[in-house]
């Protein structure tokens, strides 16, 4: 590849970018600002305040979104994939079989997982309202319109999901582009009348603020921290383009414009404190109000399906890792593999965020929920790489250390201040975190607990194979019978032989594995060992970011010297059922596992496998 094809490809790739992964951050301008004044504990708009506000949100920025993600944060990833499922599976593998870091690893994993989706939820309720706000200002008289017109726009949103974002997607970039630069142009007049304004930049008045008022300050944090909330929607995304595009629309778009537009808002509440009702929309020439309002709409569907697809990927992952039951995927794209449809998230999301639109019924209500999620996971974020980076030699190895510790204090301290709103709707994100937090650890336990009462009840392969079973009549075709032990054999066969009491010419024992890495290669993808003649054991290796597709998998077999005939395949499948047992679990736990069992896909489906040549045979499993 030459320079300028190069240059051409970074390019572009940087102007996706923007749609991508700053949707989330780039629209906070529209109510980080005038929280601080207008929120659960508002500050008197004075010159002081609004300084100090300012000072501290910049400064803000600088650390954790410049410094902390941008600089440092895109080097710690999982193959070229970022996010918390990713750090996650990165430290496990750091931990090298210390059982003890493990577990606490993958305990922090999950609850910022679970974290994650009350940030989904939230993030479009909260954008989309705060833009058609901005028609209360153009026009009071349609302030009724609000509720009805947000709603309207989400269920649209959410309604076009199934038709795949690729179409959609090629306009996210350049909407967003408009948006930023909007955003800088609109700050931009406001600070040129009253360029006092930028004396905030110095940290001097955040400082001072702090020392003369701390409890203050500290309620001023949980404000400040609403326009760093797309810190790890930016991480989360990076695999989608690799650093290098995220860094250069950071540095060279993206923060400016934010930074100018903030300040903006600071200098036109410095002329006119009445401002502070809305600053980001009185920023606004009367004419351009209305085309404002629609571009913000635009900008904030564009966050909202960010986030939309964040969390079908977050939860195709954790179906991976196996803390998820299977459900249905649909694939809305013949070329990009990554683009994926869950119709259950789907709806799901859909009736919570109508849900907070209507009991919230403001972005300014909604603004006392938001904040704790992200800042837990902001946290969870710091302290994995902090494991991570400890484990690694280097010169740079100890200032890294450093920041690192400071990160989290800063994080700390934002997550303290969040913690006064509580009382005003942080428990719903809190409450429905550690809700999906219990069903995903809950899932996980129940399927180790039934692996475990398998291999109690299954016999070793190895005595199966050197048994009886040469004596037992073979038909024509081959058998694929699915175990998630090599080393046991399928209760699927024990059925097959009980029932028909044969085995076919050619029999496949499969194994899947989802290894800790997004993607592995073709090379090493297919483990294959023959067990006895026409009997072979089979193990898949898939990425947690790849597409399960046993079918196309198998052909891999050729490499192998063994014909296999996809169209003659018999899948043999043996799908559990849970009753009450020994007790190794609560009952209402193993109530949920039952009912979550009951909700997965069946493997036919998850798996790729043909459904007219599927077998599926129950067995009870006694937790």
């Amino acid at each position: 590849m030459n320079h300028e094809t190069t240059k051409k490809s970074t390019g572009i790739l940087t102007l996706a970018a923007l749609g991508v992964v700053y949707g989330d951050i780039g629209t906070s301008p529209l109510y980080a600002f005038k929280e601080a004044f207008t929120g659960a504990h508002a500050l008197p708009p004075t010159e002081t305040n609004i300084f100090a506000a300012l000072s501290a949100l910049f400064w803000a920025m600088m650390l954790i979104i410049s410094f902390k993600y941008v600089l440092v944060m895109l080097r710690y990833h999982n193959d070229g994939e970022g996010g918390v499922l990713a750090l996650t599976a990165l430290a496990n593998r750091t931990a090298r079989g210390d059982a003890r870091w493990r577990r606490g690893i993958v305990t922090a994993g999950i609850f910022a997982a679970a974290l994650f989706y009350s940030d989904a939820l939230i993030t479009p309720a909260i954008s989309v309202l705060s833009a058609v706000e901005g028609i209360s200002i153009a026009t009071p008289a349609l302030d009724n319109l609000i509720l009805p017109v947000t709603a309207g726009v989400l269920i649209g949103l959410f309604l076009i999901q199934r038709r795949g974002t690729s179409r959609i997607g090629q306009l996210f970039g350049p909407v967003t582009l408009v948006w930023f630069i909007t955003l800088a142009i609109l700050g931009a007049l406001s600070i040129a009348e009253t360029p006092s304004v930028l004396n905030a930049l110095s940290p001097a008045y955040a400082i001072q603020f702090a020392v003369a008022h701390p409890e203050g300050m500290f309620m001023l944090l949980s404000a400040v921290f609403l326009a760093l909330t797309g810190g790890e929607a930016l991480y989360a995304d990076m695999g989608h383009f690799g650093a290098r595009p995220v860094r250069l629309a950071w540095y060279g778009l993206v923060c400016p414009a934010l930074l100018i537009n903030y300040f903006g808002q600071g200098a036109l509440v410095l002329r006119s404190a009445d401002a502070i009702q809305n600053p980001f929309y009185l920023l606004s020439p009367g004419w351009f109000l209305l085309p404002l309002v629609a571009l913000a709409t635009a900008a904030t569907v564009i966050a909202s399906q960010a986030t939309i697809t964040g969390a079908y990927s977050i939860t195709l992952q954790a179906m991976r890792m196996g803390y998820l039951p299977r459900l249905f995927i649909q694939h809305t794209s013949d070329s990009q593999r990554g683009q994926i449809y869950i119709p259950a998230v789907n709806w799901m999301m859909l009736a919570g965020v109508i849900l907070l639109v209507i009991e919230f019924g403001s972005s300014s209500a909604l603004a006392a929920a938001y904040g704790i999620a992200v800042s837990c996971t902001m946290i969870i974020t710091t302290l994995l790489t902090l494991f991570v980076a400890s484990k690694q030699p280097g010169h740079m190895r100890s200032a890294l250390l450093l920041a690192l510790v400071v990160f989290a204090l800063l994080e700390m301290l934002f997550l303290s201040s969040n913690l006064t709103k509580v009382m005003h709707g942080g428990w719903m994100p809190l409450g429905l975190g550690l809700l999906l937090f219990i069903t995903l650890s809950t899932w996980k336990r129940g399927s180790t607990l039934v692996a475990e009462q398998r291999r109690k009840l299954d016999i070793p392969m190895d005595i199966f194979i050197s048994g009886t079973q040469p004596d037992v009549p073979r038909v024509a075709g081959t058998a694929v019978y699915l175990t998630a032990d090599p080393t046991l054999v399928p209760s699927a066969l024990f059925h097959n032989l009980k029932h028909f009491k044969v085995l076919h010419e050619q029999t496949l024992f499969l194994h899947v594995v989802t290894d800790d890495v997004p993607r592995v290669p073709a090379a090493t993808a297919m483990e294959f060992r023959q067990l006895a003649p026409g009997m072979y054991n089979v193990t898949l290796h898939f990425g947690f970011r790849q597409e399960v597709d046993i079918p196309q998998a198998l052909q891999a077999l050729s490499a192998h010297g063994l014909q296999f005939e996809d169209m003659g395949a018999t899948y043999f499948i043996a799908r559990s059922t849970v009753a009450e047992g020994f007790g190794g679990m609560q009952r209402w736990r193993r109530s949920l596992f039952s009912w979550m069992t009951r909700q997965s896909e069946g493997a036919a489906g998850f798996f790729n496998l043909p459904a007219n040549q599927v077998v599926e045979l129950g067995t009870k499993v006694l937790l």
